[in-house]
């Protein structure tokens, strides 16, 4: 599909704008770029498909962008996407538009242009000029928005998002080691650190003895959206393997393969990322200025 400047039409023979709606790659002027950018509840930031060796801060952080009335909001969070901020999630700063340029001022990070290119009918991908980076969005309305598909595309980020998580359900499968394993973290450092802790069942989460470290991989499946597959290598050489599915945005199951037992873990102690380097007083902040790197999973066939 050729890409199409908003706002831009190359006119041929005298042939005049007309309609006011994108339609057959062609662009009314009539149909500004405030309106385009706003008739989108939300843009999902596809930050894996990010182009360039600059940042924009607040793009790092965002799951979503969005523009309404001159006001910009960012979902910094997958826990409870879809219900702060009635879905928009927070205010994060202003923008305005003039041509084919999106002008941001964020609250923390500060003053950015864009130039909005159009890739199709709810898709664009925004131009830093002042730097090289592009950023990819992809529009959706709120009532519309795939939200298994941002928590499965961005999970390491999910686990990261409580302080740990507690094993609280067991079915099936035979006694195995692992089933002295009370509790795990993800921590950000790099996407591939976890912590795993015998401690007693209820224990305060702040007070957790982590007993032991180790790396993990999350690799995609060949044929399912939904289903990820977690490994789990413990520094002494341990290596654990589970399918991995989120149940909610506060439970996971972890089907242990070896044992054929199914745990599920519930989180604890949300984290809130807000707008950059200021934090919350209300939830736990481990790294408040966390921002996305783009990762490379490996697909493997289903476990047959």
């Amino acid at each position: 599909m050729k890409r199409i400047k908003l706002l831009l039409v190359l006119l041929i023979s005298g042939v005049t704008l007309t309609s006011c709606v994108v339609k057959n790659e062609i662009v009314d002027d009539s149909f500004s770029l405030n309106e385009y950018i706003s008739s989108y509840d939300l843009w999902y930031v596809d930050y894996h498909r990010t182009t360039g060796s600059g940042e924009v801060p607040f793009l790092s952080r965002a799951f979503t962008i969005s523009f309404l009335n001159g006001t910009m909001y960012a979902n910094n969070n997958i826990v409870d996407i879809g219900k702060t901020g009635n879905g928009f999630g927070i205010a994060v700063g202003n923008y305005g538009t003039y041509g084919t340029v999106l002008e941001t001022h964020h609250d923390i990070d500060g003053y950015y242009e864009f130039d909005v290119v159009q890739l199709s009918s709810n898709e664009i991908r925004i131009d830093d000029l002042s730097q090289n980076v592009s950023y990819y969005l992809v529009g959706y309305q709120v009532n519309t928005f795939d939200y298994d598909m941002l928590f499965y595309d961005n999970i390491e980020y999910f686990l990261q998002e409580f302080k740990a998580w507690e094993r609280t359900g067991e079915s099936g499968g035979v006694a195995n080691p692992f089933d002295e394993e009370h509790y795990l973290r993800f921590t950000p450092e790099n996407n591939v650190t976890f912590n795993s802790s015998h401690d007693p069942f209820g224990t305060n989460i702040d007070y957790i003895s982590w007993d032991f470290e180790g790396s993990y991989i999350v690799r995609d499946v060949q044929g399912e959206e939904n289903l990820k597959y977690l490994t789990l290598n413990y520094d002494n050489g341990d290596t654990e393997e589970f399918d991995l599915t989120v149940i909610n945005d506060e439970k996971i199951q972890l089907y242990h393969v070896s044992s054929q037992t199914t745990y599920v873990f519930s989180g604890r102690g949300f984290i809130q990322y807000l707008k950059g380097e200021k934090t919350s007083t209300k939830t736990t902040v481990r790294n408040s200025g966390r921002k996305r790197t783009k990762i490379e999973r490996e697909t493997v066939p289903k476990r047959k």
